[in-house]
């Protein structure tokens, strides 16, 4: 690949097996599309094989229906020597309306690894736009934030 692929946008539809309990998407099905998109954007930014480091600040906003056409969307915000944050955004509707509606967002790192699973350098990514420039230091502040949450967390590692 010439130049890196920053973002990219999956698209499915809800189907009967994605569904809950109580009738809507499943929030594991969109976790797992989640997931996929952010592997798709990664993988298109550094042209390897990228692994899930973390997924957090997930917040489910609205439901999704069967039968709606759902979007993720998945864009590089952020890259360290071998991670990409990636900034996920999931939207949906009735393919009849195209009225789209945002479902859910959150914040992916995958990590991209070498055919012995080592961490690679991946291709610095520059925030060019005032939009980006934004991302990219709330993606510095959450960082900094994730650092504190592992040390409060510390309490409930095995020893």
């Amino acid at each position: 690949m010439d130049t890196p692929q920053r973002s990219i946008t999956l698209r499915f539809l809800a189907e009967p097996q994605d569904v809950n309990f109580g009738g809507k998407v499943h929030g594991g099905a969109v976790m797992k599309w989640i997931d996929l998109a952010a592997y798709a954007c990664s993988a298109g930014w550094s042209g390897r094989y990228c692994v899930t480091a973390y997924a957090g600040g997930i917040r489910f906003i609205a439901p999704i229906h069967v039968g709606n056409l759902v979007e993720v969307e998945a864009k590089v915000i952020h890259t360290g020597n071998s991670s990409m944050h990636i900034a996920i955004e999931v939207n949906a509707c009735d393919p009849k309306s195209l009225n789209k509606r945002q479902t859910t967002q959150c914040i992916v790192i995958m990590v991209a690894v070498d055919e012995s699973g080592e961490k690679i350098k991946v291709p610095t990514w520059v925030p060019e736009t005032e939009e980006d420039i934004k991302q990219h230091e709330t993606a510095i502040k959450l960082m900094a934030m994730r650092q504190t949450i592992n040390e409060e967390m510390e309490i409930f590692r095995d020893k």
